[in-house]
């Protein structure tokens, strides 16, 4: 399942194909399901479908650790537990949309700086915060567990690049973040927060093909 949620986690690289008028650059991968978008309902399916197959994974890997030796190994819990709520949190932004682009459109932006715009702004706002937060811990916790306990040789081998990486975009994506909000421009927040969202699904394909090949050893 963590597979297939890795794959429909990269939904989003449809607006290569697909005329979202979303600059890729500069706006908020969220900003293509936003409610006054022709084809947001496209983007907040594949986010869902991706929140929902991570999340099953997630948490099926959870209840066979705590039924088997795993509950003994704290890092291999806290990073299974970050992948639930990533994916729990990212089916949660799926149906807490934005209803407009706030970095494109000015007008969006005054009226969210106002608090003239739906409650499920802020409310998607947290969801977001905590797919992060969920990624984050999933993603060093795992590595670690990985390398500590010898388990999962590709994620032990190649994870931490993928670690300082995602840790690298995660840092360009809530500084771009908080200068926006400031009112000092994008600063291509969009190029950063993609690249942040590609590396986690890099990161659980990496984690799926781990499992898969240790189940098969």
């Amino acid at each position: 399942m963590v597979g297939l949620g890795a794959a429909a986690y990269t939904g989003w690289v449809l607006e290569v194909v697909l005329a979202t008028g979303v600059d890729p650059v500069q706006t908020y991968v969220s900003e293509l399901a936003a409610q006054d978008q022709p084809l947001g309902g496209v983007f907040r399916a594949t986010d869902f479908a991706a929140g929902l197959l991570v999340f099953l994974g997630g948490l099926l890997a959870l209840i066979r650790l705590l039924r088997g030796a795993g509950a003994r190994r704290p890092w291999t819990l806290a990073g299974w537990g970050g992948v639930t709520l990533l994916g729990a949190a990212t089916a949660a932004d799926a149906w807490l949309p934005l209803s407009c682009r706030p970095t494109a459109d000015p007008v969006c932006a005054a009226r969210e700086t106002a608090g003239l715009v739906p409650a499920t702004h802020q409310a998607h706002a947290v969801s977001s915060s905590l797919a992060v937060a969920g990624a984050l811990t999933g993603i060093v916790a795992l590595t670690l567990a990985a390398r500590r306990y010898g388990r999962l040789a590709p994620l032990a081998r190649y994870g931490p690049a993928l670690v300082g990486l995602e840790l690298l975009a995660t840092a360009w994506t809530l500084t771009a973040i908080s200068l926006f909000t400031a009112g000092h421009g994008t600063w291509a927040l969009g190029a950063g927060q993609r690249l942040q969202v590609l590396l986690v699904a890099l990161w659980l394909g990496l984690l799926a093909y781990s499992v898969h090949k240790e189940r098969r050893l």
